[in-house]
């Protein structure tokens, strides 16, 4: 009979048509570049990545990105709309995804992790298709703005030398690569601007600016406070050519 035949067709049909597709392993590489300079590696403690279906939720991909920072003249110096400039060696998160149709994938970008003060976090998105990998170029590179700022000093608990309540502040501070700021470099402190500002119970009390002091990335100054107390001590750094900015702050006690 010609029935049974048919049925046997049917539910071989069904099985295929209900069957997952088969997924194909798709390579993706992803840099994390600093905003004005270079690529966020080893040196930093690398920034974290975490690749995710950006419809589901569901994590792809995690891991960090190591290696160097990438050549300084061929990033520094590139130009055009889409520039080639990871060499290499350039810090770099390698996956591969095994994708059965094409995905919009978020990727969550966090660091750089040596430097938690100063870690910032960023997502970006992107169709990636089964079997296209994503290696072309850089790859897929996402932009980490920021700067890290350290303050060294004050210690938390301080007193001031000459009995007025002035405190001397001194930071350093850098790139998120990690690149050095120096007088007349290829980041030039010239191009810096630091301040440090004191608060008490969210109130501005007193503020003063922050002044070159070697390289690199060396900057101080002193700051008179009007009375004894517990000031929330806050250092911004600021590139007055591009506008990144980074902060970093600290408790100081004033007996």
């Amino acid at each position: 009979m010609k029935f049974p035949k048919l049925c046997k067709i049917l539910v071989a049909a069904i099985l295929v048509m209900s069957s997952p597709a088969l997924a194909e392993p798709t390579d993706v590489v992803v840099r994390v570049i600093s905003q004005d300079a270079k690529f966020i590696g080893d040196q930093m403690g690398g920034a974290r990545i975490v690749l995710r279906d950006a419809e589901t939720g569901q994590v792809l991909a995690d891991g960090i990105t190591t290696g160097g920072t990438g050549n300084t003249k061929q990033i520094m110096e590139s130009t055009g709309r889409s520039p080639i400039r990871a060499t290499p060696d350039a810090a770099a998160f390698t996956t591969q995804l095994d994708l059965s149709q094409p995905t919009r994938v978020t990727a969550e970008v966090f660091g750089p992790l040596a430097q938690m003060q100063a870690s910032s976090r960023v997502t970006s998105q992107r169709w990636i298709i089964p079997g296209q990998p994503v290696i072309s170029g850089d790859g897929w590179v996402i932009e980490l703005p920021g700067l890290v700022v350290n303050i060294i000093a004050p210690q938390a608990v301080t007193r001031s030398a000459d009995g007025n309540r002035t405190i001397t502040v001194l930071t350093s501070t850098m790139l998120m690569c990690g690149c050095p700021i120096t007088s007349g470099g290829l980041w030039d402190a010239e191009d810096y601007e630091l301040e440090v500002i004191a608060y008490q119970a969210g109130r501005k009390i007193a503020s003063g600016k922050l002044d070159f002091i070697e390289g690199p990335g060396r900057f101080g100054g002193d700051l008179a406070l009007p009375e004894k107390g517990t000031y929330e001590l806050f250092v911004s750094a600021r590139n007055t050519r591009t506008g990144n900015t980074g902060v970093d702050r600290t408790s100081v006690i004033v007996p």
